[in-house]
Formats: structure tokens, sequence, C-alpha cells
């Protein structure tokens, strides 16, 4: 199997307002890609640009509008979701609001291996943690019994990945995993998502807004904006050599001084993220500094050089891809 995940022309639309002045946004909007076995694909796009409501679909969380979501080749469906559970597990922004509080963070371990009946024994199933917690870079005799508020940010988002993957997932959905962690300590989350992936052959989905870790841990890139994915492919390619004008908005956005920094969310405005997403055409031509009234018009169809998929009239036969 070549593709371990496949997203076909996923759309997701909300209905806003009331009966009278009901207005429908389209969150997702008719995008597709794959991830490959042993890959970590990204996501990547400024807040409110439809790469959470992704993540929450291919999870089953939301029903998509239409589209469809392949896993080892079956279909996702409501009605049928073990994969989900069992093939596939996720990593949460907010590693303090994945545990209860008034629960020793070892019992949500014990139940995962009781429910799966990984093993038989008590003796067992604490080898059984204690080895995937030795995985990230832990032991079972430091955090049994212990509460959350017990554990920094960065132990507790180790410990998220560590219960992730106790039931030997093939694929783990990643959303903003190290935006609340510590500068100090994100290198160490991502580092371990190339170690899962290298010698684990875990894929991972790596859900972010931060142009640094995505640089360094990603195989293969996707830049979302207002629902659509407007350039895609080879990380390297996309990050060091845009060539959409969001992309390059994007890279233009970090400071000079370090390229690989974290880039500044610039447009948090509910207005105008409501005016991009209900716009004719180019949802970037707004901001676009290359627009054309051909943009304005007409959605842009999906443009592949160099094995970068493109979604920009600069690249249609009338345009020329400067």
């Amino acid at each position: 199997m070549d593709r371990l995940l496949e997203v076909n022309q996923l759309t997701k639309r909300y209905a806003q307002g009331n009966v009278l002045a009901r207005i429908v946004i389209t969150a997702v909007d008719n995008i597709s890609f794959d991830i490959k076995p042993a890959e970590i694909f990204t996501l990547a796009g400024e807040s409110g640009c439809g790469k959470t409501t992704t993540a929450r679909m291919v999870l089953g969380f939301e029903e998509a509008t239409s589209g469809t979501i392949l896993h080892n080749g079956k279909p996702h469906t409501r009605k049928e979701k073990v994969w989900i559970t069992e093939g596939v597990q996720a990593i949460f922004q907010d590693p303090f609001s994945t545990f209860n509080p008034l629960r020793t963070v070892d019992s949500y371990f014990h139940e995962t291996v009781q429910n799966y009946r990984l093993a038989r024994r008590k003796e067992e199933a604490i080898a059984l943690i204690d080895q995937k917690l030795r995985l990230v870079g832990l032991t079972y005799q430091e955090f049994a019994g212990k509460y959350p508020n017990e554990f920094s940010g960065g132990q507790l988002q180790r410990i998220s990945i560590a219960r992730a993957l106790v039931t030997d997932p093939r694929l783990i959905i990643a959303d903003e995993p190290v935006s609340m962690v510590d500068a100090s300590l994100r290198m160490s989350i991502v580092n371990l998502f190339k170690k899962l992936r290298d010698e684990l052959g875990v894929s991972i989905l790596y859900i972010t807004h931060d142009l640094a870790t995505a640089y360094y841990v990603s195989d293969r890139i996707a830049i979302m904006f207002r629902g659509n994915i407007v350039e895609m492919g080879p990380v390297e390619q996309v990050l060091m050599n845009p060539r959409h004008p969001y992309s390059r908005l994007l890279r233009d956005s970090i400071p000079q001084a370090d390229p690989r920094l974290r880039w500044r969310d610039t447009v948090t405005l509910a207005e105008l993220e409501q005016e991009e997403y209900l716009r004719k055409g180019c949802k970037f031509a707004g901001r676009c500094p290359k627009v054309m009234e051909i943009c304005k018009r007409d959605v842009p169809a999906d443009i592949v050089i160099d094995d970068v998929l493109v979604k920009c009239h600069l690249y249609n036969e009338s345009g020329g891809g400067s």
C-alpha cells in the first residue's frame, strides 16, 4: 500500500446566522492530498485556514459535507470507525486539557491496555507502558501515580505521544502539538516525530502555523488559505522556492535575520476572514500583490510544476509563471 491515507475532494460547509440572514461558509473547499507510509505530511497556514477542521474530519469527529477519506484503501464512514481508534491516534494542542486533573496519568494508559486487551496481567501492562514511555524519554516509575499538574507542559505532551503509541498506530494526527510548549522544548518534540517516522515507520499528519518546525520535520507540505490548498509539494521546494503569492507572503513575514523562525499571524480580524471565505474566484485576491481580473472572477485550477501543486492563475496557459 503506497498511500496510507487518501483525502479526495474533501469539503466542509457551515451555516451561520439565522433564517432571515443566513450565510454558508466553506471552511474546507474541495481539497485532496495523500500520506504515504513513514512520511510526515504537514498542513500549514494561519489561524482559520481550515487545517484543524480537516484534521477533525480525518479523525471522524466531524462529518464531511462531501468528498471521501480512505485509510489503507478503505472508506471512512460514520458507522465503521474502528480504524480511527486502532490504526490512527491523535495528539492535540493543549496537553493539559487531554488529561483529567483528578485522574492519575497512568490510569489512562492502563485503561487503553485493558480496552484493547493488549496484556493479560498487570506486570505485562506495566512493561508495555514502560516500553512506550521510553520511546519519548520517560519511564513508568517517573509518572506512575502522579497527576497532570505534577508535570511540565513538555513532559505532558511527551506523555500524550506515548499514550498514542500504546496501540501501535500507523498514523498520528498531531494538531499544533508544540504551540503551547516552551520554545526550548519544541525541537525535542519534533525530533521525536522524526524518530517515530525513521525507527517505527509511523506516518504523521502534522498541523501547524509554525513554518520553522514545519520546514525541519516535514517530508511534504500543503499550504492552506481560507479552506483551499494553494501550494503543495516537497517541503524544501515549497518553503525555499514558494510559487504561490500567499506562500511568498508567509516567507516575507519571517524575520530575515533567521528565515527559520516562526512566521507572524498578521491577519486575525473575523470580518476579513468572512469576506475572504465568501469571495468568488481566488480567496487570496484581496491581498495578492499580483492580482488580475481573472482572479476576482474565476477559481484557479490546480497546476503541477516540478512536483509542486500551485492553485494560482499566474501559472495557467494565459498567465505566465512570474
